[in-house]
């Protein structure tokens, strides 16, 4: 219970039930001024202050800091600890994070502390949704045969999880084949209003508040659940009570006005909204929206919008709780007395938005009118490079000139062997219906099998080169979609249901058809990917395409249908209909009115009800896996898959004290926007890789490898797939013309031979030389991989250097106990003409403190140096203490033990 300084623990009686909160008005009243201006997501905060304060990890300094917000705007930098009401895992974040668990449970029993205590304090959701494959697609067994293949792959993977079921208290799993986390999430597990009881036994109403191994866990943002993604480094410290430390942010307000045009999807309006964030720089801050526009946005479009999060830089994007809200809740199946309670509590404490009530207070502000939203994608290789669809073709162009270096190419053609086609630059070979951000929205679903429809109608036919795909975000989509029959028309296109789960944007995107293949790899094609999804970096949707285009569910499939990304779809036909006349995009695209029409009748209460009602039993082959039982795991010496991670090998209860770095080599110098998929992939394994090796060594087929999202319980791949994408460029490394080659390759100094980074940072190893990596500027943005933090911790790198860095990488680092280091503004590695071959020391590391300046000196390989001026970011007292610990992991363990 809180020490509840502010006065305000009070009852609110909701149909019979009574519940205590904490009243935002009545701390107002007694003391903190101006709470009511704050913007909603603060008000979030502030609740989750005062209901935890307890004089030691929340002070009232600590909440009075969040009144003295509307004075500095969130410039202060003042550290506050949060703490969500829950957890949410996808698999393949959440395979490693148990893995973590079962192995703390092993370190507890070596510090002679009770196992017991390792278990989830709050609760914790985990999906699968992020292992199934595209490798069966247009057909009607393409479903079952994925599934088929799903399981085979992944049965160690689901043993353990049905293990961490049982084994771990508050943790719950949904199965297979259900959906999306974020969609099962926002259509299911999410609140807006949390109950528990209280250490008093009465029943805590309080906001519904997240944190999620997943980046996109913004997505329920759009149904005013105040979350945002973290690593599974930072979410096991969640589970286990420890708070997140953060400082209170800046909240940048977003007005929205006017309503979009006939013609424009959400799809259309969230690209825009990602470009204009990008732009503006929202990195580490919240984005709130607000304004008259808001009321004519659906929640499932405030919920694409918020999906993007990650993708425009912010912690989250905030939509307050509304009518629309409500709306909502009712529809999806939510308990009446829940949904009453979300109503009365959220005007209780000044969290409703009323139409016309004056906009908060933020640190600053934009605007979008959304009758000036277009049609628009974004590629061919940033999800904020969004350019209108009438010059998608247009850029192409240029892109194909200048960034693939093909100035010159344009016509030529590559034959498929055994096919009567052959395929050109810019010939979409992939288009996915795929991931959360717009399959769990029915005006775009609903839009792309209605235009399928009308383009069946018309005569048209997907083009031969096109692999196609639907993977809803989750059952609820497909039984719309069959009632509506819509989906017969889709499967008349070859969008069949491939599976329920990120596949396309996640990379599992399946291999092409073998003679696609080839005609790309032996011609140097750029062939091109249109997916719906919100993540088109390359090298992560398919390692046959480099040109990589978001869009909307009913663009996706007007591509399949021209085949191009050279064609203008606003003046160019599509093909040739049936009666032999051109048939363009504005001739097969639904209205708003038929959408809305379909929406209305198909999308009700009663189908969510029924697809929910037993979401944690799972299908037949989920019942039927086998599992061990006890407290602590059988670990399985010859699994591929899990096996247990050497963090706790060795552990004292005190921490061995932290040394200054001396002496280090480079082992990369990495250009700007490194993604966490550089870091480490999530895609496809080659054989001829370090991981490829271990596992030939293991007698897994090439066949099997699986890929490496599916390998996270196995720290012996991971780390081996650590800075090994294929298309990461090291510019320590140069070939026989100078130019730098993509690929994770490295030298090691001083031999100066060539080899992959895994090889040469373990050859440093034996020799004990400590390592450091330079980068440019937004160094880890993407998704939320610990990973990237985890690989680059056991590869023995103590730094990184960077220009900055996106914010979980950089939170994620130093729960691995790793340094990150900013330069001074204007400096880079580029403008010190670092080559690779220096060494570095770095002083003043026993004594740190939060975002110190250090001075560390480089030395050249003709023994010159000179100082170079960094600052640490190491932002907050915690994370000076999981840096002193070696992590995060360590120093909740000997918490728990002491």
């Amino acid at each position: 219970m809180s020490l509840d300084s502010f006065k305000c623990r009070k009852q609110l009686t909701v149909n019979g039930k009574t519940y205590t909160y904490y009243s935002l008005p009545d701390a107002e009243k007694n003391g903190l001024a101006g709470v009511s201006k704050l913007p909603y997501s603060m008000k979030v905060l502030l609740e989750n202050l005062l209901r935890h304060e307890d004089g030691r990890s929340v002070t009232k300094a600590d909440i009075e800091a969040v009144s003295a917000w509307l004075d500095n705007k969130g410039k202060a930098e003042k550290e506050i600890g949060f703490r969500p009401a829950r957890v949410l895992m996808q698999d393949f974040t959440g395979v490693p994070a148990v893995v973590d668990l079962a192995a703390m449970r092993d370190g507890m029993e070596a510090l002679g502390g009770d196992p017991n205590k390792i278990n989830p304090l709050v609760p914790v959701d985990l999906v699968i949704d992020h292992s199934v494959i595209v490798d069966e697609f247009g057909s009607a067994k393409a479903f079952d045969r994925n599934v088929e293949l799903e399981y085979e792959r992944n049965m160690e993977r689901y043993n353990f999880l049905k293990w961490g079921q049982g084994a771990f208290a508050n943790f719950r799993v949904v199965p297979p084949g259900t959906g999306i986390c974020h969609q099962v999430n926002t259509e299911y597990l999410a609140q807006t209003v949390w109950t528990r009881r209280d250490t008093d036994g009465s029943m805590l109403a309080y906001p519904d508040t997240v944190v999620g191994t997943d980046s996109h866990t913004t997505m329920v943002n759009g149904l005013a659940v105040l979350g945002w993604g973290v690593g599974g480094i930072e979410a096991e410290a969640a589970m286990l009570g420890q708070p997140q430390s953060m400082l209170l942010p800046e909240v940048i307000g977003f007005e929205l006005t006017g309503k979009v045009n006939e013609g424009v999807t959400a799809t259309d309006l969230v690209l825009t909204v990602t470009q204009m964030l990008r732009k503006k720089g929202v990195v580490s801050k919240f984005v709130e929206f607000f304004g008259p526009g808001l009321d004519t946005l659906s929640l499932a479009d405030r919920a694409t919008i918020a999906n993007m999060g990650p993708e425009y830089g912010a912690t989250c994007g905030f939509f307050p709780c509304d009518a629309e809200t409500v709306k909502y809740l009712t529809m999806t199946g939510r308990e009446k007395d829940r949904i009453a309670l979300v109503d009365a509590y959220c005007k209780a404490q000044g969290l409703f938005r009323e139409k016309g009530a004056p906009a908060p207070v933020f640190t600053d502000t934009l605007s979008l009118d959304l009758t000036t939203v277009l049609p628009s994608m974004a590629g061919p290789k940033r999800p904020e490079g969004r350019v209108a669809l009438t010059d998608v073709a247009a850029g192409f162009a240029t892109a194909l000139a200048g960034e693939y270096k093909k100035a010159g190419d344009e016509g030529r053609k590559a034959p498929v062997e055994g096919k009567n086609f052959s395929i050109s630059h810019g010939d979409v070979v992939i288009a996915a219906i795929t991931s959360c951000t717009n399959t769990s929205n029915p005006s775009v679903l609903i839009a792309a099998g209605l235009l399928a429809r009308n383009a069946l109608a018309k005569g048209l036919t997907t083009k031969p080169w096109v692999k196609t795909s639907l993977a809803p975000g989750s059952q609820v989509v497909a039984e719309y979609l069959e009632k509506a029959g819509l989906q017969k028309d889709l499967d008349g296109l070859g969008f069949n249901l491939v599976g329920f789960g990120c596949t396309t944007c996640i990379g599992n995107s399946g291999p092409l058809p073998a003679e696609i293949s080839k005609a790309i790899n032996d011609n140097g094609m750029i062939a091109a990917a249109v997916l719906s999804g919100n993540r088109n970096f390359e090298g992560r949707v398919s390692p046959d395409v480099q040109a990589n285009y978001l869009a909307s569910p009913p663009l996706v499939v007007a591509y399949a249908l021209a085949g191009s990304v050279t064609k203008d779809l606003s003046k160019e036909p599509l093909g040739e209909g049936s009666d032999g006349k051109p048939v363009y995009l504005r001739d097969i695209w639904p209205t708003t009115h038929d959408i809305q029409d379909y929406i209305a009748k198909y999308v009700t209460r009663e189908l969510f009800e029924t697809k929910y009602a037993d979401v944690f039993k799972g299908d037949k082959r989920w019942q039927g896996v086998k599992t061990t039982t006890g407290l602590t795991y059988a670990w399985n010496s010859g699994s591929t898959y899990v096996q247990n991670p050497p963090y706790f090998k060795g552990i004292t209860k005190t921490p061995v004290p932290v040394t200054d770095v001396k002496g280090a080599r480079i082992l990369a110098l990495f250009g700007d926007k490194i993604t966490t998929d550089h870091i480490s992939p999530a895609g496809s394994i080659k054989a001829a890789s370090p991981a490829g090796g271990y596992l030939l060594e293991r007698q897994v087929r090439p066949a099997d490898f699986n890929q490496y999202g599916t390998r996270r319980g196995n720290h012996e791949v991971m780390m081996r797939g650590t800075f090994a994408n294929i298309r990461i460029k090291n510019f320590a490394v140069k070939d026989d013309a100078g130019a730098t080659p993509e690929g994770g390759y490295a030298i090691h100094y001083p031999s100066r031979e060539k080899m992959f980074i895994y090889d040469a940072a373990m050859r440093y190893e034996q020799e004990n030389v400590p390592l450091v990596v330079f980068a440019g500027v937004e160094y880890g943005n993407g998704s939320s991989r610990d990973w990237a933090a985890k690989g680059t911790a056991l590869l023995g790198v103590k730094a990184v250097i960077a220009q900055s860095f996106e914010r979980i990488h950089r939170s994620n680092l130093v729960g691995m106990g790793i340094v990150p280091f900013v330069f001074e503004e204007g400096t880079s590695w580029q403008t010190l003409g670092l080559k690779g071959d220096e060494l570095v020391d770095i002083p003043g590391l026993t004594s740190i403190k939060p975002r110190q300046k250090v001075v560390a000196k480089v030395t050249r390989a003709d023994g010159s140096s000179f100082d170079l001026p960094l600052i640490c970011r190491i932002d907050t007292l915690d994370e000076i203490e999981y840096f002193k610990n070696g992590g995060i992991l360590h120093y909740v363990l000997r918490q728990l033990a002491a």
